[in-house]
């Protein structure tokens, strides 16, 4: 992170006077935006094992989400994987645009990708059966948008349980993905709401 240099100058002398001009007109107009912060895996909901999280990596996962691929962009993006010992993992992924309304666009196009993925789901996998929730706004900087997507593979008998969510401060727009092995009523919703609202809070 880098931090605003103070100059500090004392006018004694002429000479004093010409060396506080050159520094100030070699210094930069403003200080570069600090990089936005990720979550800590303790910021999660509280599950059965410890979180862990992995190294914050630049550019797009390779195992990217089925339900945001191919919308959010490689520049400017970076992601970080959470674990647990258990069937339960995470992803934060952060991307700040060039421009507020690039941003503004990004959010919407997430949002509705993940309002629109359990159809897409079913077109690929006919045998999948699921249902897909949108859990309402979370009132935190220019907003955050939660979704759950619960699926099932009757012809295996299993169940999986996804919560999603994008929010977005200014520039930075941050994905959050939940997910592991069961139902929405075994899913952390409050606790995941929570966990959206410090994301985005924390971003800057």
């Amino acid at each position: 992170m880098r931090t605003i240099r103070t100059i500090r100058t004392a006018l004694v002398t002429a000479a004093a006077v010409g060396l506080a001009v050159t520094a100030l007109s070699t210094a930069p107009a403003s200080a570069a935006p600090a990089a936005p912060k990720f979550l800590s895996a303790g910021q999660w909901p509280a599950s059965l094992t410890p979180w862990t999280a992995g190294p914050v990596q630049k550019g797009l996962p390779e195992d990217g989400s089925f339900c945001t691929a191919g919308t959010t962009p490689a520049a400017g993006t970076r992601y970080r994987d959470f674990r647990t010992e258990l069937d339960t993992g995470a992803r934060q992924t952060i991307t700040v645009a060039p421009t507020t309304a690039k941003a503004k666009a990004l959010a919407a196009e997430l949002r509705t990708a993940l309002a629109t993925c359990l159809e897409r789901m079913k077109e690929q996998e006919p045998g999948i059966e699921g249902v897909s929730k949108y859990h309402g706004r979370v009132n935190v900087e220019e907003g955050a948008y939660v979704h759950s997507i619960d699926t099932s593979y009757p012809e295996v008998g299993s169940t999986d349980i996804g919560l999603h969510s994008v929010g977005r401060d200014g520039r930075t727009v941050t994905v959050l993905e939940w997910g592991q092995l069961g139902d929405l009523d075994g899913a952390p919703l409050k606790g995941f709401r929570k966990t959206t609202g410090t994301a985005v809070a924390k971003l800057h």
